[in-house]
């Protein structure tokens, strides 16, 4: 289809989800005969995939994209292309705005890239941002690690977080069956790879809308049931899973994780914030009493996992006393990591309409408070690793220091040590860690 080699560049901004969507629509186009190019200026195809969580990451693809506008002002034969949820959200009102794109592609669109791009080839301009039922997907990504791979398990998300646009460009919750994700899972072991990280948007939802549920009542397929089912693939040394969330997020679960080798003892579970009234505007359906009892049920059964979360400051209404909730759980419970963001009106969410906005100002000395208690509980919670022996997958090399490799302890945090990687990538070695920071480690390796 095509003559000669053409070369493409994909940019990516956003979550884990959009990674892993880049990665498939890379494989769909090496699969057409395109070839990877580092440098967008050397490419024939540029696709954006966007991320609108936020507004500064829109802001950054809008500058990104002026630049290649103008270039295919003077390059004809270039072929742009903005994908994910940029993309979604603002569909045809994208062309209005950047006249040169050639496709508009929402995640939902992502496994039907060629058939879209052999449209565009035939001279037109296409959006596809229809909800659509997601094809199973049997292409082949081109993944970025050689060691770590991403497998989505449920597109979308049924939530109505009032803050939040990802229902709204990702989609009604769309669950791919256990057989298709194990199928995955196995030709990822066959290839080499020893780690795997489940994704969802909403990964506790997993199964809801798959056919069929037991006498009792409940579902036949939850995401703890796919852990069991999914767990002795061979060649696949751990398994990690984001994101869950506090509503649905059992104790079942947490004994699946507890009782299953493999599975890694890091949990990502977001819970923006520390105060029932902002989290009942929030839309999230839970309490914090409610979050600290899973974090207690969480430390009972694996009592040093690793935590890391999501938290909004500023959220239209917050008082000073309500963020200081926030500050409270952050404190009380001492995660390993914390995303942290100021709130930011998206379209379409409700939250954006209310009339009771923080201010900017507010908004940056409250993200400067929590950040400066993140680092500082971050630094007591790296202490415990002191001196410890922990397991490392090595992933790659550092990329400051030639001489050294780098990868994670099961509860993900980033460790560095001296050693050869074309020896030591994709082997789990044992280490004594001799230095720790906020968030990462220095390290050894030692005999078994």
């Amino acid at each position: 289809m095509i003559k000669n080699p053409r070369r493409y560049h994909i940019t990516t901004f956003g979550c884990q989800m959009n990674k892993a969507d880049s990665e498939r629509m890379a494989g769909i186009l090496e699969e057409m005969g395109f070839q990877y190019s580092e440098d967008p200026n050397n490419a024939d195809l540029i696709l954006f995939n966007t991320c609108t969580i936020r507004e500064n990451a829109e802001q950054k693809v809008y500058s990104y994209l002026g630049r290649q506008a103008e270039r295919k002002r003077r390059q004809p034969d270039l072929t742009l292309i903005v994908a994910g949820c940029v993309a979604q959200q603002e569909g045809e009102a994208l062309l209005r705005r950047v006249p040169e794109l050639d496709l508009i592609i929402g995640p939902q669109h992502a496994n039907r890239l060629k058939d879209l791009l052999e449209q565009v080839f035939e001279g037109n301009q296409v959006v596809a941002t229809e909800p659509i039922h997601i094809i199973e997907d049997i292409t082949k990504p081109r993944r970025e690690s050689k060691v770590t791979a991403w497998v989505n398990v449920i597109y979308g998300c049924n939530e109505r977080c009032t803050y939040c646009v990802v229902p709204f460009v990702r989609g009604r919750e769309q669950s791919r069956t256990p057989e298709a994700i194990r199928a995955e899972m196995e030709e990822l072991g066959r290839q080499g790879y020893k780690e795997v990280t489940l994704l969802g948007q909403n990964i506790d939802a997993y199964g809801r809308d798959l056919p069929g549920v037991t006498p009792e009542g409940r579902h036949l397929h939850t995401f703890t049931d796919l852990l069991y089912f999914v767990h002795d693939v061979a060649g696949i040394e751990r398994i990690r899973f984001a994101t869950s969330h506090p509503r649905y997020f059992t104790e079942r679960l947490i004994r699946a994780c507890a009782e299953l080798p493999k599975v890694c003892e890091h949990f990502h579970i977001p819970f923006q914030s520390g105060d029932n009234d902002i989290l009942k505007a929030m839309g999230r359906g839970y309490t914090q009493e409610k979050y600290r009892r899973i974090i207690e049920k969480i430390r009972s059964y694996m009592p040093d996992a690793s935590l890391s979360t999501d938290v909004i400051v500023g959220f239209p209404g917050e008082t000073e006393e309500q963020f200081e909730n926030t500050l409270r759980l952050v404190e009380d419970i001492g995660f390993d990591l914390v995303n942290t963001a100021a709130y930011s009106p998206r379209p379409g969410t409700p939250a954006a309409l209310w009339e009771n906005q923080i201010s900017d100002e507010v908004k940056a000395d409250r993200l400067q408070r929590l950040n400066d208690l993140v680092k500082k509980k971050a630094a007591e919670r790296s202490q415990r690793y002191m001196g410890r022996i922990e397991e490392i997958l090595v992933e790659d090399c550092n990329p400051k220091d030639p001489t050294q490799v780098m990868g994670r302890t099961r509860g993900n945090r980033l460790t560095f040590f001296k050693g050869d990687i074309n020896v030591l990538r994709g082997e789990i070695v044992a280490v004594k860690i001799t230095e720790v920071r906020p968030f990462s480690l220095n390290a050894q390796m030692v005999e078994r």
